[in-house]
């Protein structure tokens, strides 16, 4: 089964339009499609394509690169012949699966690329990691695409159920809400992708089983334990701190504040202490980061706090698995019982998750806000996730508040509001009914996160 994604169409548009002056390189964490879209690229948009898988690829074929840089003409011809494909001058593609696996083929980029006969798409995880970069010269011929597990809207897609996106879309447009039953049915299609998530086997496992959240939990529990056996084998300076985040993930995010404490991880630790710790699972996008922005001031990023972390998971599906992970038996029933909010457990770590996979997958950095108050001893605001418009001539900001519920406050939001409402655009509560507002706030569903 071939899963319909917008990596397709973005290296499409990028082929037209560099038309091979750079290659591609995709970045994404293991399992999520990264080998199938380049394969199904080559197949459909070229006269032949190669596909160098580097994490098995005989040492011969490596020696390639280190003995043939200098006479292409050589170079290609044992490619060629090793993989028995023909390659045609502008009409094939060269695809390096798993490039962080060897490095010294990223370096050669450049010379293939200057060369221009054909075009080439790199594909890996963990590309800046110093271990994979120490030795090379990274080269300036590539164009950076970070792929991420399949998004709400490619999962619809999945289900073919597409077209409850335009109507979504119009519907956020407009400021209105979705007809009754069309809420039910998206808040039904955004539960599912929360519990499945979006990773392609766990997806197709699921959609393969006629909607069997059993078959979709066996798929995800392998790539944990997949991911689990590649924290195994990093450096061990930091091998211990990564485990110990990563095995912990459902635990901090089912706190009040969702934060990472690091004197709580280990007494005595202190945020630089785990540094590389994050580098890691960010890089390898396990994890999505939303880090505390006290002064939204100009540009968020300019003003972020990296003490102050909150770690997500990257797929939402990955999430429900981890945190049962004690529980071999996730019954269907389990997902049914929190399919229809009658699971005694912390929903609103789930929503908070999915909402940050949901705002990644749309292109945002994630950040967070809060202000204390000394004489009360409490938080007097806190905001989930700010985004802003990126806009470096009318910059705004644009605070959301994820609420699983529906009864909550809103008086974190207005203060904020308050405080900083020459730089907001628009202030969004995340809420499970349908669009509505409070004042001058939008209240949307999770659904329509979407939109942002």
């Amino acid at each position: 089964m071939i899963l319909k994604r917008k990596m397709y169409d973005k290296l499409l548009t990028l082929k037209k339009e560099l038309n091979g002056k750079k290659a591609f390189l995709i970045e994404g964490a293991r399992r999520i499609g990264k080998s199938t879209i380049c394969e199904e690229f080559g197949r459909n948009e070229y006269k032949s394509y190669i596909l160098i898988d580097f994490a098995k690829c005989p040492d011969d074929v490596k020696d390639y690169f280190v003995k043939h840089m200098n006479d292409l003409d050589t170079f290609f011809m044992l490619l060629s012949t090793y993989y028995g494909v023909k390659l045609y001058e502008r009409d094939s593609l060269i695809i390096f699966d798993e490039v962080q696996m060897y490095p010294k083929a990223r370096e050669c980029i450049k010379y293939l690329v200057a060369d221009g006969r054909y075009d080439y798409i790199e594909t890996g995880s963990l590309i800046s990691i110093k271990e994979n970069v120490k030795d090379i010269v990274i080269p300036s011929e590539e164009r950076h695409l970070s792929m991420y597990p399949l998004d709400f809207e490619e999962f619809c897609h999945a289900l073919g159920e597409e077209q409850i996106i335009g109507y979504i879309r119009n519907c956020f447009a407009d400021r209105v809400p979705l007809e009754t039953e069309l809420h039910y049915k998206a808040m039904l299609l955004f539960k599912q992708y929360m519990l499945v998530g979006g990773m392609p086997q766990s997806v197709i496992a699921f959609l393969e089983g006629r909607k069997d959240f059993d078959k979709a939990d066996i798929e995800k529990r392998d790539i944990l334990a997949l991911y689990r056996s590649d924290i195994m084998k990093i450096d061990t300076r930091y091998r211990s701190k990564v485990l110990t985040i990563f095995d912990r993930i459902p635990s901090l995010l089912s706190q009040h504040e969702k934060r990472v404490v690091f004197n709580d991880v280990s007494a005595g630790s202190k945020a630089d202490q785990y540094e590389e710790t994050f580098f890691w699972l960010s890089d390898s996008m396990i994890s999505n980061e939303c880090f505390l922005c006290n002064d939204p001031n100009v540009g968020l990023s300019i003003n972020e706090n990296r003490a102050y972390v909150k770690c997500y998971l990257g797929d939402t599906g990955l999430l429900v698995s981890h945190a049962f992970d004690e529980n071999e038996l996730l019954e269907d029933e389990v997902y049914k019982q929190i399919l229809g909010d009658k699971l005694n457990m912390n929903e609103g770590m789930l929503y908070e998750n999915v909402i940050a996979q949901m705002l990644t997958a749309n292109g945002h950095k994630l950040y967070f806000y809060t202000q204390y108050n000394s004489e009360k001893h409490r938080n007097d605001i806190e905001i989930d996730f700010l985004i802003s418009n990126n806009s470096k001539l009318k910059y705004k900001m644009f605070p959301i508040e994820v609420k699983s519920g529906k009864k909550y406050s809103i008086e974190s939001l207005k203060r904020f509001k308050e405080k900083y409402k020459a730089r907001i655009g628009e202030c969004y509560v995340i809420h499970p009914r349908n669009l509505s507002f409070k004042d001058d706030i939008i209240c949307i569903p999770p659904y329509m996160t979407i939109c942002l």
